[in-house]
């Protein structure tokens, strides 16, 4: 039985690469994700990722696990940035997260304490 966490080798036709789109759903390709994520924590990072590699290693990631083109395609499907792998894009995405959170506070008459 194949090693559900590594891909098939580049190339071969009987096994395309299944990636996310955009729109979060699956498709195949003939050329692998450059990005892989977690379906349940809606995260994406980097394929030697260091924190989804001990996660693999526990044998509870791999049944979540997905692949994406690029970032702006992770991005697109609603995925955020690993802290351990991507930490400048998810420092950025927290910073763009608290932005968001006080605009809506401030454009509903609620104190930052009450958002």
């Amino acid at each position: 039985m194949p090693d559900a966490r590594q891909p098939p080798p580049p190339g071969d036709p009987d096994r395309p690469f299944r990636l996310l789109g955009p729109d979060g759903k699956p498709y195949e390709s003939a050329v692998p994700g450059n990005l892989g994520g977690h379906r349940g924590g809606k995260r994406y990072g980097r394929l030697d990722c260091r924190a989804a590699r001990q996660a693999i290693a526990r044998g509870g990631y791999v049944k979540y696990r997905v692949f994406f083109a690029d970032e702006a395609t992770a991005i697109a499907a609603g995925y955020r940035p690993c802290a351990v792998c991507l930490p400048q894009a998810y420092a950025a995405w927290v910073r763009a997260q608290s932005a968001t959170r006080h605009a809506c506070a401030a454009s509903s008459g609620q104190s930052e304490e009450h958002a």
